[in-house]
């Protein structure tokens, strides 16, 4: 990605970030947006592992053929940047190459439990903040933030 890709690509999911608001995240809400995410995989075909978090309680998960347990590390990993950061994990990673280093380079986290990759989202409840994560994984990481993007609106839309 060229530095003008980067900066566009902050600025794109910044503002996703400030559009998929909830009014509030029930469990019932995790179940229905994880059958969302399933239902998209389904029809296209893809090998994703699903996760959907309250909280460190785990309200929703779903592994699709093609996904290793390999794909669940790679949740456990992205959930905590959101976590950590209160950010989707690609933009923490995006912010980091715009400032010409990477993630782990800036903020000296272990690789084996933090990765700024593409595919986890936090839940921001309007006037509570960032209470949960809902992650994909087992698509390039553009391609993993892409669908839970496009989830979340047809969910919040």
């Amino acid at each position: 990605m060229s530095t003008d890709d980067v900066t566009q690509a902050i600025a794109r999911i910044e503002a996703e970030e400030r559009e998929l608001e909830f009014t509030t995240f029930t469990n019932d809400d995790a179940w229905q947006l994880g059958c969302v995410l399933v239902e998209l995989a389904i029809a296209r075909d893809l090998p994703i592992t699903v996760d959907i978090r309250r909280g460190t309680q785990q309200l929703f998960h779903a592994a699709r053929p093609g996904t290793v347990a390999d794909n669940d590390s790679w949740i456990e990993r992205k959930v905590r940047v959101v976590e950590r950061f209160a950010a989707p994990s690609y933009l923490v990673g995006l912010r980091s190459k715009a400032r010409g280093t990477t993630f782990n380079e800036q903020h000296g986290l272990p690789l084996q439990q933090f990765a700024a990759h593409g595919g986890s989202f936090p839940v921001r409840v309007r006037g509570v903040g960032v209470v949960g994560a809902v992650t994909v994984s087992g698509l390039p990481q553009a391609d993993d933030h892409a669908l839970v993007v496009e989830a979340l609106r047809s969910f919040l839309g």
